[in-house]
């Protein structure tokens, strides 16, 4: 809030002798009109001056508590006590107010919960309490509930509409199951990255390791020998396990049986 005094009147002119012998002549005015921004707006108060109901004491450094005294002024219909030091609570009784239409405490450092009594603030229109240390549940009416969240932010533990941040303990069960929805979901989706990496991981670790063999057989000589060698011993032994067990099987069918000592035995039919 903010305003633009006219003066049109001559209050008082005098003179008196100053402490070095200088005269000084004293002439004031006083205003009849003003142009006053209220609420976003400019307003222009003339005859009606005296009924203007406003405190501002804004971007001032004050310092301490706001005064519970300052909620007697029952016709106070503008209070602004923003961009200051000031500490404590909120007044419990900031609901007497009841012609309050403007109400900003933005950026100080109260504390506390929000009154309750500030619900039953019908006329307020306009509202800021953000970036103190408020806490605690907003207080459920029609008057606060219906402000932007703007107005309430910068207070870290204050939650409740119109804040999205919601109270402890007031999950509906809806919400319970699509959180437990979401967290099926969450598992299929990691499961499917666990197996697309894993596969990547198993293709890298194959051509790492097949190429490395056949880089070192190809850079190693001894090696390539040594590795042919082994192949072609494996090939020997493999032929003759499968041309022994061939023979064993004919004989079987002949009759005969072979004893693990290589002698043979006619069976008696």
């Amino acid at each position: 809030m903010a305003y633009k005094a006219y003066s049109s009147t001559n209050l008082f002119e005098g003179g008196c002798m100053g402490s070095h012998g200088l005269n000084y002549m004293y002439i004031g005015d006083y205003v009849d009109s003003a142009m006053v921004a209220l609420k976003g707006r400019e307003y222009k108060f003339g005859k009606n001056l005296g009924l203007l109901k406003i405190i501002n004491l804004s971007s001032n450094k004050l310092t301490g508590k706001l005064p519970t005294e300052i909620t007697s002024l029952l016709e106070l219909v503008v209070l602004n006590v923003s961009k200051n030091n000031l500490i404590g609570k909120i007044p419990q009784t900031i609901g007497q107010l009841k012609q309050l239409e403007s109400f900003d405490m933005s950026r100080n450092r109260f504390l506390g919960e929000i009154p309750s009594s500030m619900s039953e603030l019908q006329f307020l229109s306009r509202l800021d309490l953000s970036f103190n240390n408020l806490s605690g549940k907003i207080p459920s009416g029609t008057q606060l509930q219906g402000f932007d969240a703007t107005c309430f932010t910068g207070n870290r533990a204050l939650y409740g509409p119109p804040l999205t941040q919601k109270c402890p303990g007031e999950e509906t069960p809806n919400q319970s199951l699509s959180t437990d929805n979401g967290s099926t979901e969450d598992d299929e989706d990691n499961r499917d990255e666990f197996k697309k990496w894993f596969y990547v991981g198993a293709g890298i670790g194959f051509a790492v390791g097949f190429w490395g063999i056949c880089s070192s057989l190809i850079l190693k000589r001894s090696w390539r020998h040594a590795y042919f060698l082994l192949l072609d011993n494996m090939k020997d032994w493999l032929y003759v396990a499968m041309a022994v067990n061939k023979e064993v099987a004919e004989i079987a069918t002949e009759g005969d049986t072979f004893n693990l000592d290589g002698k043979f035995h006619l069976a008696i039919t």
